[in-house]
């Protein structure tokens, strides 16, 4: 909680992104965000696919970033 909104988050997820594509034949990186999240993850790159569905009562979504 006293991590929101310091940039840690996306920090993080950039480091992910740079370890993925060190890795042989990984060209996508597909995740499941809990709605209120995607313009979050859009931010870095990812975009929307699918419709919504439920994950333990929370609507999310699909999201893919090609590498």
């Amino acid at each position: 909680r006293e991590a929101r909104g310091t940039g840690l988050g996306a920090a993080l997820i950039r480091e992910a992104l740079v370890q993925f594509r060190t890795m042989p034949g990984v060209r996508r990186v597909t995740l499941g965000a809990q709605s209120h999240a995607t313009g979050f993850y859009a931010a870095l790159g990812f975009r929307v696919v699918g419709e919504a569905f439920m994950d333990a009562g929370i609507e999310h979504r699909e999201m893919v970033l090609d590498l």
